[in-house]
């Protein structure tokens, strides 16, 4: 009498799992928040999409990943997606990463994340480091609803951009450059008012990090006799209804 498999007894042979995009965060200071999943997932995968391969290549050899890497950067993704798409699509999982925090926030990752999804290619996004969200939390503004606006035009939208916040009401979060730190702070409190309520959160995780809160106004003054280094958050609050 022959041996009964699987398939007589009633269970059903499951069909390989597909690869996938894996959108991994990584630290925007301090190593320790690197998880542990993340290095799992980096050492897993086939290939790892970096928006900096020498940047990255410093975070992957302090966890001990070998996974060959590629250069994937606001500068060459329109080209490389597709190739990135034909490689998951032929069963190779990818891991898509950048300098810093959590890829495609004002960061590389929305055209290939764009193109995988009208390609029925699974995506799996790890919660991790984003700049943003320890900074609207320490703001002391209120969190419960609040408005994404990150980086403001350098130059042409720019004053536009700014006067249609005039009637926002929610919390605002920007990006900034510390080397125009001041302007923004000084162009928004033209707009929006000297008393509007605001803070200023700059290396965060990082050993010198900072947090300082007043009006606009306030801010710009301080900033503009301590000149901030390292990348920087700015909260602002919304409109009082």
């Amino acid at each position: 009498m022959s041996k009964p498999n699987k398939e007589s007894l009633g269970f059903t042979k499951q069909a390989p799992q597909s690869a996938k995009l894996f959108v991994v965060p990584t630290p925007i200071g301090n190593l320790e928040d690197m998880t542990m999943r993340a290095i799992r997932i980096l050492k897993e995968v086939d290939l790892i999409l970096a928006e900096d391969t020498r940047t990255s290549g410093f975070l992957l050899k302090h966890f001990g990943i070998d996974t060959p890497m590629q250069s994937h950067h606001k500068f060459n993704e329109h080209k490389s997606v597709e190739n990135v798409v034909q490689r998951i699509k032929s069963g190779q999982n990818v891991a898509l990463i950048s300098d810093a925090g959590t890829p495609a926030i004002s960061d590389p990752g929305f055209l290939v994340v764009r193109q995988c999804v009208e390609n029925e290619i699974d995506i799996e996004c790890l919660p991790g480091a984003t700049a943003f969200v320890p900074a609207l939390v320490t703001s002391g503004l209120p969190n419960d609803r609040f408005c994404f606006e990150g980086f403001l035009p350098q130059k042409k939208g720019r004053q536009t951009k700014i006067n249609a916040l005039i009637a926002e009401t929610r919390t605002m979060i920007f990006y900034e450059s510390p080397f125009r730190l001041v302007k923004t702070l000084t162009q928004l409190s033209e707009v929006l008012g000297v008393e509007r309520k605001a803070s200023v959160s700059r290396e965060i995780s990082k050993l010198f990090e900072e947090t300082k809160r007043g009006t606009l106004l306030e801010l710009a003054q301080y900033f503009e006799t301590y000149q901030p280094k390292g990348e920087i958050v700015i909260i602002v609050a919304g409109l009082e209804e």
